[in-house]
């Protein structure tokens, strides 16, 4: 209890601050999805991203030095995720974020020729890739999106299995998330077994919680397409996130 009135107050105090100009052009800069989002939603983001940056512990590897820049752009994209959480979810269980400067190795993967790019560890640490979050940060409608990626296997973590079904509520609300996504991902396997293009990466396929993972940063980056193709996908996933991104591209694409 008290523990609880303390990051609380903690929080408050973090987020009454203005947000630092600096940090606003590092998201500009890194994170386009940004620009489509309302005043509000702006305002929500910053003040996640405010919490994110002290409370967490950020921790570079392979010879990396986090900068503020690596340690906004990530926050601004995980904040992404919880824009429409009411309350609002700073990423409570999540205790510390490690960064590589590239892909990297470890014990278990000793036999891969390729590196990893990230990971996310129920009740561990979150790992990402620098160059890999920058770069597909910095381009929006390819549907890859490492943060977006590692931070939804988070949310899919907390409600105690990393199986590709988030907290959800309600009975009726699990039985059709269960029925759209299982229909989503057989056909998303099909479809890759066959080696046709689909709007989901292909990875995806792998299991239930790549799907998503992966279903999850086609939301956010190619929702349009998403929703054209795939509509009841975007229709579950537009209810758990409480958010229409594919209308706020609409209005991105209005504005240009």
């Amino acid at each position: 209890m008290i523990f609880s009135w303390l990051r609380k107050r903690r929080r408050r105090k973090w987020t009454s601050r203005p947000f630092p100009e600096a940090w606003r052009a590092h998201i500009a800069d890194n994170v386009p999805l940004w620009k489509g989002l309302t005043p509000e939603e702006k305002a929500k983001l910053a003040g996640v991203v405010q919490v994110l940056l002290p409370e967490k512990t950020w921790e570079g590897c392979g010879g990396l030095e986090v900068t503020d820049e690596m340690r906004v752009t990530i926050a601004a994209q995980a904040s992404l995720l919880v824009l429409g959480f009411s309350p609002t979810y700073y990423f409570d269980e999540v205790q510390s974020i490690v960064v590589y400067p590239g892909a990297y190795k470890h014990p278990r993967e000793w036999e891969r020729d390729s590196g990893v790019l990230g990971e996310a560890w129920q009740g561990g640490p979150i790992v990402l890739s620098w160059d890999s979050v920058v770069q597909q940060a910095r381009n929006p409608q390819d549907g890859f999106n490492l943060v977006l990626h590692e931070f939804a296997h988070h949310l899919d973590s907390l409600n105690g299995d990393m199986d590709g079904v988030p907290p959800l509520v309600g009975g009726k609300t699990i039985d059709e998330w269960h029925r759209v996504t299982q229909e989503a991902f057989e056909r998303l396997q099909e479809r890759t077994h066959a080696r046709k293009v689909t709007v989901l990466d292909s990875y995806g396929a792998t299991n239930p919680e790549e799907f998503f993972a992966v279903a999850s940063e086609c939301f956010f980056e190619r929702a349009i397409k998403l929703r054209a193709r795939q509509p009841e996908l975007y229709r579950v996933l537009s209810g758990f996130y409480n958010q229409d991104p594919a209308a706020r591209e609409e209005g991105r694409r209005r504005e240009r």
